[in-house]
């Protein structure tokens, strides 16, 4: 008899789920509405391309003060949302993304802050993107959909912040490719913000950090049913080349301490099945994770997010590319946290910035953590980690309240 380890895998890591929202559901937001933003204008991308009459999907957790100056954005990370905490009345079990990072007595606590999440354009929560229909040949976007920067996301979400009435947001904090969209914001709109708060990201990518994209995309690229991209029109998925780029990707987010204390060589059966079936616990995991990502992630806007990372370069336009120079008119106060296991952004990223701020006489903060879970850390629950984000944002409101 054939027992599908896989299935059991899965169930036993959905079980966990529901004990894990459990558990959450304590100092939650509880439950959230998004709600949709819809702009009949043009904006005008850094490709030279527009985007017309697009939407944006928000979520909002706490009250904005009467002064509005307690708003903290938080920018997503490549495969997250406007989600970022609570629940939803119908679907219970899907907890955002940060929850742990944000609600009542939370490290950004919202009896204190006004939390705003947005998902990005060119996503597949909501905002437009390539799933979109696209008004002018009232056909879905699919490959036509432009191609997008950390720069013009940062200039659709001050779109957001403008219809909410905030002049001036207390935070913009973000990690990993939400951290490239913290630092952008410093730059493009010093005025707006006070303080910025990037977590294991940089300022631009490693050469091997664009490697490990470019074999993620060519794995969708020459999936079957990509189609060129328009595999809507189709109505095919290229799920195959998606969960090869998630299984890649999954790797780069896990440190090698990490995935030899969960995994090691550990086996499935008792002896070698001489099959290219998953025999280690680590290919399971790994098809389990592809498999649910493919699930619920389009092809095309892992290709816009992956793309928009190796663009991001704010240094570039200046002479030999420095960064101080880029950050020589930043108003803002900046925190900066790191992992040390983080090889996909290793420490070196964040003190590069840090060495920018400090050469320009900004006021900047910097925490390196020892931790053993790679670049995934960011999202877990770290007391050191945590306590550093608290007291940052408990002086925050200090300052405003």
């Amino acid at each position: 008899m054939h027992i599908n380890s896989e299935s059991i895998h899965a169930q036993t890591k959905d079980s966990e789920k529901l004990n894990d929202h459990k558990n959450k559901i304590i100092n939650s937001v509880g439950a959230v509405y998004p709600f949709e933003i819809k702009f009949n204008s043009s904006l005008k991308l850094q490709s030279g391309q527009s985007i017309n009459n697009y939407n944006l999907m928000v979520e909002t957790y706490g009250t904005l003060n009467s002064n509005k100056n307690n708003a903290v954005l938080i920018c997503h990370a490549l495969n997250a949302s406007h989600h970022i905490a609570g629940y939803y009345e119908n679907e219970p079990n899907n907890i955002g993304w940060w929850d742990n990072m944000v609600g009542p007595n939370k490290p950004i606590d919202t009896n204190k802050f006004f939390v705003i999440g947005i998902n990005n354009l060119g996503s597949c929560f909501g905002s437009t993107g390539p799933k979109s229909i696209n008004f002018n040949t009232e056909k879905k976007y699919g490959a036509d959909f432009p191609l997008l920067t950390v720069e013009d996301w940062v200039n659709a979400q001050v779109k957001v912040i403008d219809y909410l009435g905030i002049d001036k947001l207390c935070a913009v904090m973000g990690g990993s490719l939400g951290g490239m969209q913290a630092l952008s914001w410093s730059l493009q709109y010093p005025e707006k913000l006070e303080h910025c708060i990037i977590i294991a990201s940089t300022a631009k990518l490693s050469a091997q950090n664009i490697a490990f994209n470019e074999i993620a995309r060519q794995a969708i690229l020459t999936d079957p049913n990509y189609y060129d991209g328009d595999y809507y029109h189709y109505n095919t998925n290229p799920a195959q080349g998606l969960k090869l780029a998630r299984m890649l990707g999954h790797i780069t987010y896990l440190s090698t301490q990490d995935m030899a204390a969960k995994f090691g060589r550990d086996h499935k059966f008792n002896d070698y099945q001489y099959s290219f079936d998953a025999e280690f616990e680590i290919e399971s995991y790994l098809r389990y994770q592809a498999q649910k990502f493919a699930e619920y992630f389009d092809a095309n806007t892992y290709l816009l997010m992956t793309k928009a990372l190796d663009y991001f370069d704010p240094a570039k336009k200046y002479g030999n590319g420095s960064l101080t120079k880029a950050l020589e008119n930043v108003l803002s106060k900046f925190l900066l946290i790191s992992f040390t296991t983080d090889w996909r952004f290793d420490t070196k990223c964040s003190k590069e910035i840090v060495k920018a701020l400090i050469d320009n006489k900004k006021q900047v903060s910097y925490a390196e953590i020892d931790a053993p879970h790679g670049h995934d850390e960011f999202l877990l629950t770290n007391n050191h980690y945590h306590n550093i984000i608290r007291d940052y944002a408990d002086n925050m409101y200090f300052n405003i309240a």
